[in-house]
């Protein structure tokens, strides 16, 4: 097993759904192999504009042939290990590019960089996720709390890395994963409430929305932007009891079944359709809101 680097762009055209599958050529088997069982790094290449860079981690589970495809490649992403990171991490500090491998023997930039698919060695595995997943401003829950709910969410949690390899616990952590998967889909929606189009921040600076997800965890629900919702908490409340839900369009559905169907109305977005993140890769994907709507909407 090894860790590696897999580049993958929004605009890809290949048959990729990050927190599930990656796609890719015969050429590159050789290459992915190594990566069965172990983490890889997704990378946004540097052309893309307003790229990512190192955006997010997950665990392979298996690679296959891929039966739609002949001639081409899944690795299979382990249900439930994809993360996206807290702060996207780019490709060059002020020390030079973060991936060292990517340099050749006199320093410079080699050919590497523009493969696909390739290793990682442990060190930069290490130093690109602990860069990615430190969140030095958590963002700060709503009020009314339990103190002990408060405390699971936002102390800090350490990430403590073995000398050749992180520890696993700190990438599959429930803890870690709330606190980044709040982060990344607060400031996706400029933590505002889809579904309101309200954004209220109370006195002690905190926002009254919530990071929740389309497809519950519970559900394999992957903690992917795109599987996530800024809401208020009612409406929230209203989204996991099936009393709402959205169309692919984003309109917003409200349920025969709700008591007051003209109050929900009333509250919701003018537009009747649930606000969106600037970037279309941050957006709900189809997917999971098929999902939402055939397992959890009251129609």
């Amino acid at each position: 097993m090894a860790f590696g680097v897999f580049i993958h762009r929004s605009d890809s055209i290949y048959d990729d759904s990050p927190a599930e599958r990656y796609q890719f050529p015969a050429q590159y088997l050789g290459r992915a192999q190594p990566t069965e069982g172990d983490w890889i790094i997704y990378y946004e290449p540097r052309k893309v504009q307003a790229t990512r860079g190192y955006f997010a981690v997950a665990k392979v589970e298996r690679i296959i042939p891929d039966p739609s495809a002949p001639g081409m490649y899944l690795a299979l992403i382990e249900p439930g290990s994809y993360l996206d990171f807290a702060n996207p991490v780019p490709f060059a500090g002020p020390e030079g590019p973060i991936e060292t491998g990517v340099l050749n023997e006199q320093g410079r930039i080699s050919g590497r960089a523009q493969s696909a698919v390739r290793p990682l060695s442990a060190a930069d595995f290490n130093r690109i996720v602990a860069i990615g997943l430190n969140d030095d401003a958590p963002l700060l829950p709503r009020i009314g709390l339990a103190p002990e709910s408060v405390s699971l969410r936002e102390e800090p949690t350490p990430f403590v890395f073995e000398q050749e390899r992180i520890r696993v616990p700190a990438l599959t952590s429930r803890l870690v994963r709330d606190r980044v998967f709040r982060r990344i889909v607060l400031r996706a929606y400029d933590q505002r409430c889809a579904i309101t189009g309200l954004k209220l921040i109370n006195g002690g600076g905190r926002a009254e929305v919530e990071a929740a997800h389309i497809r519950p965890v519970e559900a394999n629900g992957p903690d992917i932007v795109s599987n996530g919702l800024a809401l208020s908490g009612t409406a929230h409340w209203m989204f996991d009891r099936g009393l709402l839900s959205l169309a692919d369009d984003l309109e917003i559905l409200v349920s025969r079944q709700a008591n007051d169907p003209d109050s929900i109305r009333g509250v919701i977005n003018k537009s009747g359709y649930a606000l969106a993140p600037v970037r279309a890769a941050e957006r709900p994907h189809p997917h999971f809101l098929a999902w939402h709507r055939e397992h959890c909407f009251k129609q």
